[in-house]
């Protein structure tokens, strides 16, 4: 008995690097090499993690809950942003996300805007104006004149040239997609593969001698 467990124990031993292995990502099918990628937000010691999204997605709106879990047990040196594609420089709701950054309210209301287009319709899912979203969010507690003026500002026009500059580079094909250290693309088959691959991809970087 003691040596059928011996053997047991040994060969669990010899199948739990395989294993570990077998979940490595792989080039080509699980992540794609970003050729002169350059990361969102420079912030050395940090692994970046951006999240290129939609509001309107509605794939997005199922990884919005995901990824916030996700980022909490991600690591103290990981850095998680999100950035709405804003391939249409007049994108309502891509201003607004900005906005919401400018007035440090990201926290809170990018969820509820999730929740207005996709559970309330309180918001269209396409074509929504710099009005309509600006007398949403002011009902969410925000001066309106404030968002209005955020939405509109050269600082944000600036970012919308920025994100859609970032997710040309990376070569985005669809939202939501990870982007690993402004490196990697990440292309799951599933939303709780693309984390399985960023996990895979962040402890690649974290091996890399800084």
């Amino acid at each position: 008995m003691t040596f059928r467990r011996l053997s047991l124990l040994g060969l669990l031993a010899l199948l739990l690097p395989v294993a570990a292995a077998a979940q490595a990502p792989v080039a080509g099918s699980d992540y794609v090499v970003i050729e002169g990628g350059q990361r969102w937000t420079p912030e050395p010691g940090t692994v970046e993690v951006v999240e290129v999204f939609a509001y309107a997605c509605g794939h997005c709106d199922r990884f919005q809950s995901m990824l916030a879990a996700w980022a909490r047990t991600a690591g103290d040196d990981v850095r998680v942003h999100y950035l709405p594609a804003a391939y249409d420089p007049g994108n309502a709701y891509a201003r607004a996300y900005f906005a919401l950054e400018a007035l440090g309210r990201v926290a809170e209301l990018h969820p509820r805007l999730f929740d207005a287009i996709h559970r309330e319709g309180s918001l269209p899912a396409r074509g929504a104006s710099v009005a309509e979203v600006a007398t949403f969010l002011a009902g969410e507690g925000l001066d309106r004149s404030a968002v209005t003026a955020a939405m509109s500002a050269p600082a944000t026009d600036e970012k919308m040239n920025a994100a859609r500059e970032f997710a040309m580079r990376s070569g985005l094909q669809g939202t939501p997609t990870l982007i690993i250290n402004g490196k990697y693309r990440v292309q799951g088959c599933s939303l709780g593969d693309s984390l399985r691959i960023a996990e895979g991809l962040i402890a690649m970087e974290r091996a890399v001698p800084r």
